[in-house]
């Protein structure tokens, strides 16, 4: 016997559905900033400073929003002290914590294919540029 819990619907959890719940979280961690900054906490409690920082490239507008996405979710907590000027933290949840495992898998995956990836780039965009191409649109 399965146990539904109350006010959840089934389809809030398939990621294939444009209007489910379920689509709008994975939207919100799978983008390349979230994905970083999930990473990079690690185990770590990090200021909003620190993590800028490490995070080469990300202007503070975007890693703003980035980690209220996250702090939204539930991936990431943030603690204010009341200092001047404030001191602010972020460490990843216990949901973080286990969401950073696929993180690392990611990571993984990439560092182990990215020649083959590279190599596929370079021959797809010497096909693009020869004029090379096939139809992707195949039923």
């Amino acid at each position: 016997m399965e146990t539904e819990q109350a006010g959840r619907a089934p389809d809030d959890a398939d990621v294939t559905r444009a209007d489910s719940l379920a689509r709008e979280i994975f939207s919100g961690v799978a983008n390349k900033w979230a994905l970083l900054a999930i990473n990079i906490l690690g185990e770590r409690t990090l200021r909003f400073t620190e993590l800028r920082t490490e995070l080469e490239g990300i202007s503070h507008k975007m890693l703003t929003q980035t980690l209220r996405g996250l702090e939204r979710d539930g991936v990431v907590h943030r603690t204010v002290y009341p200092t001047v000027p404030p001191r602010v933290e972020y460490h990843l949840t216990e949901p973080g914590k286990v969401l950073r495992v696929t993180v690392n898998a990611m990571c993984a995956w990439t560092r182990r294919y990215l020649t083959e990836i590279e190599d596929s780039r370079r021959r797809f965009d010497a096909k693009r540029k020869s004029g090379h191409t096939e139809s992707s649109s195949s039923n």
